[in-house]
C-alpha cells in the first residue's frame, strides 16, 4: 500500500530535499573547475565546438560549392584556392568544410546507437544476473572476439553506401565496451542501500534500474562515449577510404584522402588536408574526453 506524506512529513523532508538539491549543484560546480583547470580538455572542448559551428554553418563558411568545379584539377593553393583543388578541380576547403557535418553526424550518431543498446545490455546483464548475465556476457564476449575493421568491412560490402548505412552498421558493432563498463558498475550498484531500499518497499526492477542505478554510470559511458568518437570517425574515414562509406561526391575526409593518395607526388594538399583535419578532430575529443574524465571522476576533490 502507498503511503503518503501528511503536512507536517512533508515539511519535514523538504529542508533534506533543498538540501540533496544544493549538493547536486555544488557538486557540478565542482566538477567543472576541475574540468577548466584541464587545459589540453578546454582546448579540445574549444576544438570541438569550433568544429560543431563549421558543421552547422557549412553552406555560409564554404567559399565554393563542394560538388562543382571551380579551377583546374590539382592545382595547389593559392589566393583565391586558400587549399588548392583536388582531382576534379573543386575546391579543397570547401569538401573539408562541408566533410565536418559527415564526420560529426556518422561519429556522434553511431555513438548514441552504440550507447543505447550498450547500456541497455549491460545494465540488463548487472542487474539480474544469472542464466540473463551468461547469455548477454557470452554476446558481448562473441562480438568483441571478431576484429572490428574486419567486421564493419563485411557488412558495410553488404549494404549501399551511404551516411545513414555507416551511421548503423559502426553503432550496431562497437556497443559491446559499453556493455562491460555498465554491467561492472550495475552488479556493484544493486547491492547498495538505497537500491536494496527501493527494492524492500516495492518498487520495480525497470524503475530501479532507470531512476536509481543508470544516473549513477552516467559520468563513465560520457567520458567513454567521448573518447570513442575520435574512434569512430577514424573508422568512418577507413571505410570511406575503401569505398565501403559515405557515396561519392558526398564530401568525406576519408574519401578526399582515397582521392588524392594516387596524386601525393605531384599534389600532396589534397590528401594532406583531410588527413590533417583527421588529426585535429580525434585530437580534439580525446583531449576533451580526458578533461571529462578527470571532472567526473569521483574520486577527485576540489
Amino acid at each position: 500500500m502507498a503511503m503518503t506524506l501528511g503536512p507536517q512529513e512533508a515539511a519535514a523532508t523538504a529542508p533534506i530535499a533543498e538540501l540533496d538539491q544544493v549538493t547536486h549543484r555544488s557538486e557540478r560546480r565542482r566538477a567543472f573547475n576541475r574540468f577548466m583547470r584541464y587545459r589540453p580538455g578546454v582546448v579540445g572542448g574549444i576544438i570541438v565546438i569550433a568544429l560543431v559551428l563549421v558543421a552547422i554553418f557549412a553552406p555560409l563558411i564554404a567559399p565554393y560549392s563542394p560538388y562543382e568545379k571551380v579551377g583546374r584539377r590539382a592545382d595547389p593553393p593559392t589566393r583565391e584556392f586558400l587549399l588548392g583543388n583536388d582531382e576534379i578541380g573543386r575546391d579543397v576547403l570547401s569538401r573539408l568544410i562541408f566533410g565536418t557535418r559527415v564526420a560529426l553526424v556518422v561519429g556522434i550518431g553511431a555513438i548514441l546507437i552504440a550507447v543505447c543498446i550498450g547500456v541497455t545490455i549491460g545494465a540488463t546483464a548487472g542487474y539480474f544476473g544469472g542464466k540473463v548475465d551468461t547469455i548477454l556476457s557470452r554476446v558481448v564476449d562473441t562480438l568483441m572476439a571478431f576484429p572490428l575493421l574486419a567486421l564493419l568491412v563485411t557488412l558495410s560490402a553488404l549494404f549501399a553506401p551511404s551516411i545513414l548505412n555507416v551511421v548503423i552498421i559502426i553503432g550496431v558493432t562497437v556497443w559491446a565496451s559499453y556493455a562491460r563498463l555498465v554491467r561492472a558498475d550495475v552488479m556493484s550498484l544493486r547491492q547498495r542501500e538505497f537500491v536494496l531500499a527501493a527494492r524492500s518497499v516495492g518498487v520495480g526492477d525497470a524503475r530501479i534500474i532507470g531512476r536509481h542505478i543508470l544516473p549513477n554510470i552516467v559520468g563513465p559511458v560520457i567520458v567513454l562515449a567521448s573518447l570513442d568518437i575520435g574512434s569512430i570517425i577514424i573508422l568512418e574515414s577507413a571505410l570511406s577510404f575503401l569505398g565501403l562509406g559515405v557515396r561519392p561526391p558526398t564530401p568525406s575526409w576519408g574519401g578526399m584522402l582515397s582521392a588524392g593518395r594516387s596524386l601525393l607526388r605531384n599534389a600532396p594538399h589534397i590528401a594532406v588536408a583531410p588527413g590533417i583535419a583527421i588529426m585535429v578532430t580525434v585530437l580534439a575529443f580525446n583531449l576533451l574526453g580526458d578533461g571529462l574524465r578527470d571532472a567526473l571522476d569521483p574520486r577527485q576533490r576540489g
